[in-house]
């Protein structure tokens, strides 16, 4: 079977166009996408710490919770990559 990104010369996954558009797009848009996604990890992060969580468990839990829930991130990934996608398009027109 096909991976996602094998299709893409006749349709796409949302991870392969959010490649293409961040490669044309203005790149201080593009900049802006990646600062608020590494804000939002950060600030989970500092909230876990806050709870108690050190930064290694954090990351430990987050693969297990990956491998416990592979198809709903994956599923949320790829939305996520429509997000950012149409936010960069979007403030790039």
């Amino acid at each position: 079977m096909f991976d996602m990104d094998e299709d893409d010369v006749f349709v796409g996954s949302p991870r392969s166009k959010f490649y293409d558009i961040i490669h044309t797009a203005n790149k201080n848009l593009v900049a802006d996408e990646i600062d608020m996604l590494i804000e939002r990890y950060l600030v989970l992060e500092i909230m876990a710490e806050q709870k108690g969580v050190d930064v290694d468990n954090i990351h430990n839990i987050a693969k297990s919770y990956c491998v416990s829930n592979a198809s709903e991130v994956e599923s949320r990934k790829m939305s996520l990559y429509m997000d950012l996608t149409a936010n960069i398009v979007t403030r790039n027109e």
